[in-house]
Parts: C-alpha cells; sequence; structure tokens
C-alpha cells in the first residue's frame, strides 16, 4: 500500500482522460481533443531550421543551458510580445518553459499555499484547475457573460476574499467557452490588481489565431503596477510536440520562478528554442498563423452552421471570433456525463463541461472542439450529435 502525497487526487481517477480515450475509438467522430490541425504543423520548415541549428549551434544546443531560456529565443518573445501585446519588457522579464502548463505549474508553486483563495473564470481551463487544486487551492468561480469574466463580480470577490493568492483568465478565445475580453474589461482587471495588490496569471495561449473581428490588448498591457504575468506558448503556432511556453513578469518574480523551475527540469529543452528561433529568421510566421486562423474559422463557420441546422431550436453555444473551441448549453439536461455517454451510443463525442468548474458544474454543458477536425467530418459529427441531444431530451 502507497501512501501517496494531498497533491494526488485521492479517487486516484482520470476523468478526461477516460473521456478522451472513449473517443479515440475510430468509428467515433471526436470533438473532444485540444489538438491543433496537424496537416499544418511546419515539418520541412523545422527539418531545415533544426539542420541549420546543429550546423551552427550543434555545441550548444546539445549542452546544459541557462534555466531561464536560450537568449535569442527571450529577445524573439520580447520583440513579439511589444509588436502583438503593446506588452514594454526588458530580458529580465521573460522565461522560457517547458510549455505553457509548465508556466501554471510554476506561478501555482510560487504563490499558492495549502488553503489558499483562487479566483477562476465560471467556467475555465480545467488543466489549470487540476494544477491549483495540487497546491491545496481554494477556488472561488466568477461569473461570466459573452464578454467574459465580469469585473463587477471580479471585484465583489476580492472585496470578500483580501486574502485572495491569485486571479488567474484566460481573455482571448477563452477555454472551454471561446469568449474574448473587450479592452475595457481587461484595463478594468489591471486596475483592480493593482487596487488589491492581487497577481494575475493571464494565459493567452489562443491569442494569435483569430479569424474574425480586431485584435484587443492584453492585461499586461495596461498592468502599470507590475501585478500581471502574461503567459503564453508556440504550441498552437508551431508544434505542441515541441513543449515550448514563456512568461513575461516582474524580475523579482521570474528570479523566484527560475529558482523553483531548476528544481524541476533545469531548463527547458535547448535543441528545440535554438530550433524555433532558426524557424523563425528563415521564414514568415504571420503568414503561417494567417493559413492556420483561416483554416479554423472555415472549420468553426461549418460548427455553427451544423448546431443551427441540427440542434434542438433552444440550445445555446457560443460564436468564437478565434481560437479552437465553443461553448454548448443544452437545457433540460441534468446530468452531462450521461449525456456524454448516449453521444458515444451515437458515435460522436465532445467533453462534458463538469471538470471545467471549480464549484458546481452546470449541467449540460459541454465543449466542442473545431480544428481537429476534417471538414467533411463536422457536419456528420453534429448531425449525430443533433440526434443524441434531442433523443436525451425526449426521454
Amino acid at each position: 500500500m502507497f501512501k501517496f502525497s494531498k497533491r494526488v487526487p485521492a479517487d486516484g481517477t482520470d476523468a478526461v482522460g477516460a473521456i478522451l480515450k472513449a473517443a479515440a475509438d475510430p468509428k467515433i467522430i471526436s470533438f473532444a481533443g485540444g489538438l491543433p490541425a496537424p496537416e499544418l504543423f511546419p515539418v520541412e520548415g523545422m527539418k531545415k531550421a533544426t539542420d541549420k541549428v546543429y550546423a551552427e549551434h550543434g555545441q550548444q544546443a546539445l549542452q546544459y543551458g541557462a534555466a531561464k531560456g536560450v537568449t535569442e529565443l527571450r529577445e524573439l518573445i520580447l520583440k513579439r510580445v511589444k509588436e502583438k501585446e503593446n506588452v514594454d519588457a526588458k530580458l529580465e522579464n521573460v522565461m522560457v518553459t517547458t510549455g505553457s502548463e509548465q508556466a501554471i505549474d510554476l506561478v501555482g508553486k510560487a504563490f499558492v499555499n495549502p488553503g489558499d483563495t483562487v479566483l477562476v473564470e465560471e467556467p475555465t481551463y480545467l488543466c489549470a484547475l487540476d494544477v491549483f487544486r495540487s497546491y491545496g487551492a481554494n477556488f472561488v468561480s466568477v461569473p461570466m457573460d459573452e464578454d467574459g469574466m465580469k469585473m463587477d463580480a471580479l471585484e465583489e470577490a476580492l472585496k470578500a476574499h483580501p486574502e485572495t493568492a491569485l486571479v488567474y483568465t484566460v481573455p482571448n478565445f477563452q477555454n472551454p467557452t471561446g469568449r474574448t475580453m473587450p479592452a475595457e474589461r481587461r484595463k478594468k482587471f489591471a486596475e483592480l490588481a493593482a487596487k488589491y495588490d492581487v497577481p494575475v496569471l493571464e494565459d493567452n495561449p489562443y491569442g494569435d489565431i483569430r479569424f474574425a473581428g480586431e485584435h484587443v490588448p492584453s492585461v499586461k498591457s495596461f498592468d502599470h503596477a507590475g501585478k500581471v504575468f502574461y503567459m503564453s506558448t508556440f504550441s498552437k503556432i508551431l508544434a505542441p510536440g515541441f513543449r515550448l511556453g514563456w512568461l513575461v513578469a516582474d524580475p523579482k518574480v521570474i528570479e523566484k520562478l527560475t529558482v523553483l523551475k531548476q528544481s524541476a527540469d533545469l531548463h527547458t529543452d535547448n535543441l528545440v528554442q535554438y530550433v524555433v528561433t532558426e524557424f523563425f529568421k528563415e521564414n514568415d510566421v504571420d503568414a503561417h498563423v494567417k493559413e492556420i486562423s483561416d483554416l479554423y474559422g472555415k472549420r468553426k463557420q461549418l460548427m455553427i452552421d451544423g448546431i443551427k441546422k441540427y440542434f434542438p431550436k433552444d440550445v445555446k453555444y457560443t460564436d468564437p471570433e478565434g481560437g479552437m473551441f465553443l461553448w454548448v448549453e443544452v437545457p433540460g439536461v441534468t446530468d452531462t456525463v450521461e449525456l456524454f455517454k448516449q453521444c458515444l451510443e451515437h458515435n460522436v463525442a465532445f467533453v462534458p463541461g463538469d471538470p471545467f468548474f471549480a464549484g458546481k458544474p452546470q449541467p449540460g454543458t459541454f465543449r466542442l472542439n473545431y480544428s481537429n477536425m476534417q471538414e467533411d467530418q463536422i457536419e456528420v459529427g453534429l448531425k449525430r450529435l443533433g440526434e443524441a441531444l434531442s433523443q436525451a431530451l425526449e426521454a
């Protein structure tokens, strides 16, 4: 018998893993995953970049490296966040992480003690909940509307919980809802962080993948007090298998996180850092991102058309301007996991909404992914899903 730490889930189950495993059956059309479209991975460009790195930086790429990351890549990140997000930072503000997931983990480790309060959107990214839960967080969920987290509700939560250790947000094409927070709310968000002296972790993995509407400046761009930590990743625009993310924060925060990272993995893969830096030098990454955005926009519209055509009329859904997901609410459904099982019988799958809620789940909610499904399968899958929903509501 093993005595696991309290960080390990007591029941030992992996609900999401079980869902994805069930959805992996080749007969099933699965909208459950969160995978980018693999046909757009820049394989040839990466092969050329890798060959050049081996030729010019082979010894450095294969040696131990700095925990903060390869300097050339950090400089590239600085330039990119300045141009894309209007974030004016210096090299000391930037660290590279092993995927954005490590950035969440390091911030959780650095700021959350057992019993501390973490404010999150309702619903929010399920893996962030898992991370903060592993460090003993008590969650307070902040309501959302179609424009993301509500700032009046956030201020009420901050007043009611002065012990708050961290606020976590995904303002662009939020996972799981696909919603985007407008600029005026982001400005207010940064003001509240300064007013209540609380750190904010702004997670922006999807922001580059915009296929409609106008770009919105980051929360970090309105931050004059150094309270907002901005994080992103190369997973959605280049390759998730590279596990390459980054964090921009106050230098004192970066120094502490660097120490924690050294005890976790010493440093992120050097070769991958050099390869991505070289790839940016030799390729038009913005053109590549536009190709991704155009494809995802087409697939999202096919999904919206399928929902309108096949779903029961009172079903609600979001209509994202970018990213990879949309959110569905089915009035009248009381058990979403049971609904998932019924949909599997129709050979179609989604991710039930339950794991995205820090508190009591909203029944009848689920997330659909459109980025990783061929166009001809989207309508077939939505037709199956609509039939399953209609049968469930009639039962």
